[in-house]
């Protein structure tokens, strides 16, 4: 962590509250939770000695050591394995996968051994690990470095599905994320990285897992999203305001298990509901929401449930990139379609 971003104010020197994006807000909650847990260790792809593609453990292995931030061959199966095993021994692995394009190799040993431990065991076991990837589209990058694909583990049984969209919730959820004693695939949307700041003040505080987080409070239609897309989706909400259209927005954060209680209770106060992601359409997490609020909430909604998401095609190199993300316009619009009703 860069002391230099350490806040001052007109009286004292508050040591421990920080101003990072949510690189840094990443590097700093591995880094405490390695700090007050030896069992805690770190392990992936150019990870240690160049602090990951990304940066977020940097400097992590001249501080803890290259026994517990360890460079792997680039063998996102032998990652996978090497964690579950390590978990299933009482050790909190944290692996990296450098691109989420790169994490399907990984799925035989989450899904057939990670997320199943503490059922075929009884209990007797259980797998604490946690799975980081960074995620999504925007930064220009080639073909197997812009995937959302969060759908696919939110299918599986066992696993938690974590995305933050601030570097607050970054650091919390993390933290959480790192002290469950069950598996968890923590998504990080690369595209707001080094977007904004925030101060944190670095004490350990986890934030609840499961749970949604309301960011804006409104009255006339429910916006909901997760990871980079809340950017849009809050830019949405302020010129709605502009034009008179009241947005609540919710972050889902924890897409599995879903809050799903959170998101009944704000669409039965407004009546309307666009969903916003940015992975491809069909099949879609957003399709599990607006499945699960037409079997609990169908009498709350004013009108038919919309979606805004990204297409169903290979995301695009980058010179086309922005026509495949959904954007403010394209969701200012989903949101007029509602209000005709």
């Amino acid at each position: 962590m860069n002391t230099n971003e350490m806040l001052t104010d007109n009286t004292e020197s508050i040591s421990n509250t920080f101003k990072v994006n949510l690189i840094e807000a990443i590097n700093m909650a591995l880094a405490w939770e390695m700090e007050h847990d030896i069992n805690v260790l770190l392990l992936g792809e150019d990870i240690g000695l160049n602090g990951g593609v990304f940066r977020a453990t940097d400097g992590l292995q001249q501080r803890f050591g290259s026994d517990r931030v360890m460079d792997t061959p680039l063998a996102e199966t032998l990652i996978a394995g090497m964690a579950v095993g390590m978990a299933s021994q009482g050790l909190k692995p944290i692996a990296e996968i450098q691109f989420m394009g790169f994490i399907y190799s990984v799925i035989d040993n989450i899904l057939n051994h990670a997320s199943r431990l503490r059922h075929r065991t009884q209990g007797r076991l259980s797998c604490p690990m946690v799975l980081r990837a960074p995620y999504g589209g925007g930064i220009h990058a080639p073909e197997h470095h812009s995937e959302s694909t969060e759908a696919i583990f939110a299918h599986i049984p066992g696993l938690r599905v974590v995305i933050p969209s601030s570097p607050s919730r970054a650091y919390g959820l993390l933290l959480a994320a790192i002290r469950d004693p069950d598996p968890i695939i923590f998504l990080e949307p690369k595209r707001i990285y080094r977007l904004h700041k925030e101060i944190i003040e670095n004490k350990g505080d986890a934030l609840p897992l499961d749970v949604c987080f309301t960011l804006r409070e409104g009255e006339d239609v429910t916006l909901i999203s997760w990871g980079a897309m809340l950017h849009e989706t809050q830019s949405a909400a302020e010129q709605l305001e502009e034009q008179g259209i009241s947005a609540e927005v919710i972050d889902v954060v924890t897409l599995k298990p879903l809050d799903i209680s959170t998101i009944l209770e704000s669409v039965e106060k407004t009546g309307r509901c666009v969903i916003i992601h940015e992975a491809a359409r069909s099949g879609g997490f957003g399709g599990e929401i607006a499945a699960q609020l037409a079997e609990y909430g169908l009498t709350f909604l004013l009108a038919p449930i919309q979606r805004v998401t990204g297409y169903d095609t290979i995301m695009p190199l980058f010179r086309l990139e922005q026509s495949y993300m959904p954007s403010v316009e394209k969701i200012i619009a989903a949101v007029h379609t509602a209000m005709e009703f």
